[in-house]
């Protein structure tokens, strides 16, 4: 089975960081104007999706702090949840653990009309799983070389399947994490397990790129996004999404709001209401 991977050696990770930063900080502005505009064709897609029964799904991986959270938010806040449905699973439980590895997986797989997200996927396998000793390396052999046959299925079944790794540089990511430290809407994020992933840079690297290289496939990419600045990387994923999943705008009905009934002697209820308080 072909492969198309080519590793994404350390030494280049500060060249693929370069060109964001050249460019400059978005300005906020700017950022939520392209945004607005990606969100409407993000509902056009849903539409189209829907319309055309299509299924779809979309992988997140990434090392801690490079944004998949964020850059999913960015893609849903806008559209159905009954369409976008965002899967993050849960370490296994001790009945899941005694499954085939791909079971837990598959119930949550797209039906006709849905786009799946996945905040990390059965690829955890290939990364912390395999970074932090959770799995044995024979596993994770079974599984590089089980997974190219697993996504064919999906693509042959009709699934439409597109898989993102966001890069973030170990300065970015050092950065991210300290800011979570003191930030009391982030501490949430920062767990024992981030911390020891954190120490673990140079084996998660090896770890990605033998991933890449067994299953960066012809029919199942991987597509890497600099995530070095989340602006300018959630643009470019959703502008990415928008032109790997064809789709038209649908026409849309003209639109005209009913009049509303009369009272027909409807009063106001006295019963004593307890109101919110006003305080903004």
């Amino acid at each position: 089975m072909k492969t198309r991977a080519k590793n994404v050696a350390d030494g280049d990770e500060a060249a693929q960081a370069a060109p964001a930063e050249a460019k400059g900080k978005l300005k906020t502005k700017d950022y939520e104007k392209e945004l607005a505009r990606l969100h409407v064709e993000l509902v056009k897609l849903q539409e189209w999706v829907v319309h055309k029964g299509l299924k779809v799904c979309v992988v997140f991986e990434g090392r801690d702090t490079a944004g998949k959270g964020g850059t999913i938010k960015a893609i849903t806040e806008r559209v159905s949840p009954r369409v976008f449905r965002v899967v993050a699973l849960p370490a296994p439980s001790d009945r899941e653990k005694t499954q085939m590895y791909m079971q837990r997986y598959v119930p949550h797989f797209p039906a006709a009309g849905e786009i799946v997200i996945w905040d990390r996927s059965w690829y955890n396998r290939a990364g912390v799983e395999r970074v932090m000793g959770f799995c044995s390396e024979e596993k994770v052999r079974r599984f590089l070389q089980g997974v190219p046959l697993f996504e064919q299925a999906m693509v042959e079944n009709g699934i439409i399947l597109i898989k993102y790794w966001l890069e973030v540089s170990p300065e970015e990511q050092t950065r991210r994490l300290k800011g979570r430290i003191n930030d009391g809407r982030k501490t949430w994020k920062l767990t024992p397990m981030d911390l020891k992933s954190y120490s673990r840079w140079y084996d998660y690297s090896k770890a990605r790129d033998e991933m890449f290289a067994a299953t960066d496939l012809d029919f199942a990419p991987w597509y890497v996004a600099n995530s070095n600045d989340k602006k300018r990387a959630r643009l470019n994923i959703i502008t990415h999404l928008l032109e790997h999943i064809p789709y038209q705008a649908l026409p849309l009905e003209k639109v005209k709001l009913p009049p509303r009934q009369k009272a027909g002697g409807y009063k106001e209820s006295d019963h004593p209401l307890r109101f919110v308080a006003e305080r903004f």
